[in-house]
């Protein structure tokens, strides 16, 4: 990779040690149970310093019922969006983990909100998140709600479609986490759904973008793909997904989908064993619309200290077989965010 080649890494969590009891995932014999700040997140690419990151929330613990009584449910998510405005405004509490040095690093930040809710109570939410987030709100450039735990059929409902069109006519990207190895193929047909409906009839300015996190989450344990049936459902989806438009895919969340025995191998050896997957992707959807992700700090679980550096391998060896010219990789490592997220930088 060339050293001119700015890193923009478009998926990162952070989070400080006061506030690990605020996420609905992390208990406390996790090994994610411990902060997770700009100072954790600086070490562990040091490597090959990116020059920004993009923040995406964390599934604080949330109450979409509370929330719509009297806000009192969002508060956990509303906490983290005044997390990201210490981070954006360089004004840590003492023992947070970053500094005023650190204020330009994030590029953009992902907060969560309740889009299962409906329109109404979306705007309103957004109105809190923008009372928070104080001067960092510019760097606001989406939200995300969590759809791979959720059960079948929660992002077709009327409610979420017009929140989705909502984002779009307030220039807003949604993140899409859905989840293929775990709740299967129809929760990649019903994202294909989903896209379709939020854009159907929608003025191409007005339409909502979509950035697909984590290659949607495929299933990396796969050790035959000519009989793969959920290789072959992932690639259809895939190609699908591919044809729709303002639809963006971050390369990140590998090891999360790998047997252990594999996130334990060299970033060479990985690479070979997941060709399949990253070849269709490259197929469809092409640099323009691909960008690079770590997902840390949760790549380093299985994989330890070094996980972004090999990740960061992984991707660079991509880029190579896949030939592509320096406009090509700047894409992959950073232009095709600043895009998608309609980031100056």
């Amino acid at each position: 990779m060339a050293a001119d080649i700015p890193i923009i890494d478009s998926h990162i969590h952070l989070y400080p040690e006061s506030e690990i009891s605020t996420l609905a995932w992390c208990g406390p014999d996790s090994p994610l149970a411990k902060q997770q700040s700009v100072d954790e997140y600086k070490a562990a690419s040091a490597s090959s310093p990116p020059r920004g990151f993009i923040f995406v929330e964390t599934d604080r613990k949330n109450d979409l019922e509370e929330g719509l009584k009297d806000g009192g449910g969002w508060e956990s998510p509303l906490v983290e969006v005044s997390w990201l405005e210490r981070i954006v405004t360089g004004q840590p509490r003492p023992g947070e983990g970053h500094s005023e040095a650190d204020a330009s690093l994030c590029a953009a930040y992902i907060p969560w909100a309740p889009i299962p809710s409906g329109p109404a109570a979306v705007e309103k939410y957004i109105e809190l998140a923008r009372t928070r987030a104080g001067e960092s709100w510019p760097k606001v450039k989406g939200f995300r709600y969590l759809v791979q735990d959720k059960p079948h059929g929660t992002m077709l409902q009327d409610d979420f479609i017009e929140s989705l069109k909502l984002l779009g006519r307030k220039g807003f990207v949604f993140e899409v986490g859905a989840d293929q190895n775990r709740r299967g193929r129809k929760q990649l047909e019903e994202v294909v759904e989903m896209i379709d409906r939020a854009h159907e009839g929608v003025p191409d300015d007005e339409k909502v973008t979509f950035i697909l996190d984590h290659l949607c989450k495929p299933d990396l344990e796969v050790y035959n793909v000519h009989t793969s049936l959920t290789f072959a459902a992932w690639r259809t989806a895939m190609f699908t997904l591919s044809k729709c438009s303002h639809t963006y895919i971050k390369l990140s969340g590998g090891f999360s989908e790998m047997p252990d025995s594999l996130r334990q191998r060299p970033a060479e050896e990985i690479f070979e064993a997941i060709m399949p997957w990253l070849s269709v992707t490259v197929a469809t959807f092409g640099a323009d619309r691909i960008m690079f992700a770590s997902d840390w700090p949760v790549c380093t679980v299985g994989v330890g200290e070094g996980a972004w550096e090999k990740w960061k391998k992984i991707v660079e060896r991509l880029c190579w077989m896949a030939s592509f010219d320096d406009a090509q990789k700047r894409m992959i490592w950073g232009g095709t965010a600043l895009k998608a997220y309609r980031i100056e930088f």
